[in-house]
């Protein structure tokens, strides 16, 4: 299945709206999608346990610039300063507040 976003639009102060080629609409608050972040600077590589404190990203924390990396995934520049994670179109699927893993837990 193609998991690429069909569009990427600000839906209000602190959430993102990615529309799916698939037609499903996810809408995120975005500081979930920072606390998100997998990469080497939020994650203990080897352990796989977070290292990024929560406390530590501002309430107000907001995407300033988002990327496509290749035909898998997006990259986030913070307005933290953070700018080295990426979140695969999957990844982000599965963090989607109506369809992931904690909706289905709901189900």
């Amino acid at each position: 299945m193609d998991l690429a976003p069909l569009s990427i639009a600000q839906a209000g102060p602190d959430a993102l709206r990615i529309v799916w080629k698939d037609g499903h609409e996810s809408v995120y608050p975005v500081r979930l999608l920072r606390l998100a972040c997998r990469c080497a600077h939020c994650i203990d590589e080897h352990t796989g346990r977070p290292i990024l404190r929560p406390d530590s990203v501002p309430a107000d924390v907001r995407p300033v610039r988002i990327s496509g990396v290749g035909r898998y995934a997006l990259a986030f520049s913070w307005s933290d300063g953070h700018d080295t994670g990426i979140h695969t179109f999957e990844s982000l699927r599965e963090l989607c507040p109506c369809c992931g893993p904690a909706a289905q837990a709901g189900k």
